[in-house]
């Protein structure tokens, strides 16, 4: 448990980063703007690390897929998912401030051990079929330069596994900034094509889809869902801000620091669907193409210098997806079991939680070297299936942030309560409509469209009802803030199971069966 109280500053309580470090005596003693310039640059990390981290090898592969299939017209999709990706991840980061743990620990005390293995295990599946996607992209991305694939593989494990072996958060973390850095890249690319300014502004602008909604086209728009914000984001960067020791009297800079990272990574997709729709507009490259045959087609059509360029951001994207990818999978096991978890202690007192990160990773690689995988259908199929998870993610979150037994006075307000069931209806809405085209192909996707938004206006105005009108209104102390701090997990009381709750429990439930079964008949039809 992390300890929240602000009269204690030491060297323990110090927030130690890939950019320096400071003390809370320090910013308090001389709070000028340069001093809380570098408090933010010391708390910078976990959240543009997991946002930047999401645009991984799938991901850059999804948005260069979408761009080559649709154009512009799916660019309306990135505003609007900049604030998606803020919503959910400030309540992951107040829940790591003021509980001091990991979100699957908080899932198993608040649910019992049964939700919070299944949240683990779907993680699991996912995150190992996340991490083949990876090793497929730095596969890809050294095979451009003449690497074999056997080789590229175990240098990227390699890679992986000596950046966490330090046994120092800060070293992991400049790591990981780097890899940001070269993230960037995306500008260059995009200013090598021939894009179009009017034609960027319109897809950004006029929510569309270039040929209509069909049933494709909604397995993209999920895709690119589930490729900007993922089920691991939410145990990533929980655990990573315990892990970096940040509190609630850091809770303003670790703000600032996601809200960075939603717009870099929105900005950074939104960059490689135009550069993929400026260079393949007119060129029949295929509709599911992978990194490989796009690296050589912006190398043919807009110049050597791009196709180099493209392969390294599908390097970095592989880097610093498996790194957090991988990570997340650690801390989320680390949770169930109740091993040590930190980038901060040496491998030889955290054995379980280094193994089975190395052991993910050799998975993985042995994975993507069989023969004749689909690699490219297998990739867009994890960005659906993390698109079909989240709803119910993001639900379990809702329901902790909303918990006062474990947040206290940092619950959520009322309008973000109604500002989240929005997003999460419309992500069921989006996985009820893949459903529903998966039985009935002919069915027409635009009149699905309107039928299942009347639900999902329903339920926010029923929420917003409740929100402002029944709950009861309660003054929150904002200086008490600082020195709450959870109950020991002997202390909590697990909240009643009212009927509410046990039917939003057998709905996830339900939903995420439904939901998975249909979407590999889905992709079963995809790939025939």
């Amino acid at each position: 448990m992390q300890n929240l109280d602000p009269r204690v500053d030491n060297d323990e309580s110090a927030i130690r980063g890939g950019l320096g470090k400071i003390t809370f005596t320090e910013l308090r003693s001389s709070p000028s703007f340069k001093r809380k310039l570098l408090a933010l640059l010391a708390v910078i990390g976990p959240g543009i690390i997991v946002m930047v981290g999401d645009n991984d090898a799938g991901g850059i592969t999804t948005y260069a897929q979408a761009g080559q299939a649709y154009g512009y017209s799916l660019l309306w999709l990135m505003p609007v998912l900049v604030i998606v990706l803020a919503v959910s991840q400030e309540m992951v980061v107040r829940l790591g401030a003021v509980t001091g743990v990991g979100h699957g620990k908080l899932l198993k005390e608040r649910f019992g051990r049964f939700w919070a293995a299944f949240s683990v295990v779907d993680l699991f599946v996912l995150n190992l079929l996340t991490l083949i996607t990876e090793f497929i992209g730095v596969r890809y991305a050294l095979g451009y330069f003449g690497v074999p694939p056997a080789i590229a593989v175990t240098l990227m494990g390699i890679v992986l596994v000596a950046a966490v072996a330090s046994g120092r958060f800060e070293r992991w973390e400049r790591f990981m900034l780097i890899l940001v850095l070269v993230s960037l890249l995306v500008v260059p690319l995009v200013l090598l094509t021939p894009w179009h300014a009017g034609g960027i502004a319109t897809g950004m602008l006029i929510p569309g889809v270039k040929g209509g909604i069909t049933s494709t086209a909604t397995i993209f728009i999920i895709g690119i869902v589930g490729t900007t914000i993922a089920p691991w984001q939410l145990f990533f960067q929980q655990s990573n801000v315990v892990d970096k020791r940040i509190t609630p009297r850091w809770i303003k800079y670790e703000r600032a620091d996601t809200f960075l990272g939603s717009i870099v990574t929105n900005v950074a997709g939104a960059l490689v669907m135009v550069a993929a729709a400026a260079v393949f507009v007119g060129f029949k490259v295929g509709a599911f193409q992978n990194a490989g045959v796009l690296a050589e087609g912006f190398a043919k059509h807009a110049g050597s210098i791009a196709g180099v360029i493209f392969a390294i951001i599908l390097l970095e994207a592989s880097l610093i997806g498996a790194a957090t990818v991988t990570l997340s999978t650690s801390y989320a096991l680390g949770d169930l079991f109740g091993v040590d978890q930190s980038l901060n202690t040496p491998v030889r007192e955290a054995k379980g939680f280094y193994a089975s990160y190395v052991i993910l990773v050799a998975i993985s690689a042995g994975v993507v070297l069989i023969p004749s995988l689909p690699l490219s259908l297998v990739n867009l199929a994890v960005q659906v299936l993390a698109g079909v998870l989240l709803p119910s993610a993001l639900l379990f979150l809702l329901l902790l942030c909303n918990d006062k037994g474990i947040m206290g006075p940092w619950i959520n307000p009322p309008w973000l309560n109604v500002l989240a069931t929005f997003i999460v209806s419309l992500l069921l809405q989006l996985s009820l409509i893949l459903t529903i085209v998966t039985v009935f192909p002919t069915i027409s996707v635009t009149g699905l469209l309107v039928g299942t938004f009347i639900p999902v206006v329903a339920v926010t105005v029923g929420v917003a009802y409740y929100q402002f009108k029944v709950r009861e209104r309660e003054e929150i102390d904002k200086a008490a803030r600082l020195s709450w701090s959870m109950p020991a997990a002997a202390l909590l009381h697990r909240p009643v199971q009212s009927r509410g709750r046990s039917l939003i429990l057998l709905f996830v439930r339900v939903y995420l069966i439904i939901a998975v079964v249909l979407m590999v008949v889905s992709f079963f039809r995809l790939g025939s």
